[in-house]
């Protein structure tokens, strides 16, 4: 038996350990459950998460021209101190980014391969920092719009950094850390903006990946590259699969390519 269908980031239930469902055109898998089998994997061609066409993708499950055209994909995605909403100035689509940038978001400290700064929509907690393969995080600031997270953001990220190293995450070569300590240690570098939105209170959240075996060197699978793939699934963490040989497929960055999955 066959699956098959346009990839997108894989759903997720806050559980433990977490649950992780790849949602597929006409049906949908259950990843956990598929922990222990054997997975075979087979591009099949690409589709535009906008347009619908098998042409190349660009980023974000986008093709090229897409990307550079849909609000979706603006700079202000990426950088969220480039929002211009609060302003009334339009960057590709008012309504669309008034939609999106004003309301409550969050600045957090996640630890997944370190101490790293981040911003998400309140109704993102905690889903982007399960697939940022964060262990523990807290929230450090609740503002009322986009921009403010952003410039919170930028303030703390000469103090932080601001990228996972996939590698570290996936060997779960994490250390513990104080997050409490941590948001206490950096709230004085707070932009004076957003210093009365200073969360004191929150504790930390802990997650719990399903993984049976973590890879000692973690090995990226092109599948758009090699075609086919075949490998025993040992575990899943953020938005990767994880298998016994240690290569690992990024279920996110391959947004936009048409998969077939079969299972044994």
């Amino acid at each position: 038996m066959f699956y098959q269908g346009v990839l997108t980031k894989m759903q997720t239930e806050f559980a433990e350990p977490i649950q992780y469902y790849l949602i597929l055109e006409n049906d949908f898998l259950n990843m956990n459950q598929l922990l222990g089998k054997t997975i075979t994997m087979e591009f099949v061609k690409h589709q535009c998460l906008k347009c619908g066409l098998d042409k190349p993708i660009y980023r974000q499950g986008f093709c090229k021209e897409d990307f550079f055209d849909i609000p979706q994909a603006g700079d202000w995605i990426m950088r969220p101190e480039l929002s211009t909403a609060h302003l009334d100035v339009e960057d590709r689509d008012l309504d669309y980014e008034k939609k999106v940038q004003l309301q409550p978001h969050i600045v957090y400290l996640a630890n997944s391969s370190n101490i790293k700064v981040g911003v998400t929509r309140k109704g993102q907690v905690p889903t982007r920092w399960i697939d940022q393969g964060a262990h523990e995080a807290i929230e450090i600031v609740e503002v009322p719009n986009r921009y403010l997270a952003g410039i919170t953001e930028v303030a703390l990220k000469d103090h932080v950094a601001d990228k996972t190293n996939w590698r570290k995450m996936l060997k779960n070569d994490n250390v513990d850390e104080n997050l409490v300590e941590w948001r206490e240690k950096l709230k004085v570098f707070i932009p004076a903006e957003a210093q009365d939105y200073y969360i004191a209170s929150n504790m930390e959240t802990n997650i719990e990946f399903p993984v049976i075996k973590y890879p000692e060197k973690p090995k990226s699978l092109n599948i758009e590259k090699e075609k086919q793939y075949t490998g025993k699934l040992v575990g899943i963490k953020g938005q990767y699969l994880i298998f016994e040989d240690e290569r690992v497929f990024n279920v996110r960055s391959n947004e936009g390519l048409v998969v077939r999955f079969s299972i044994s």
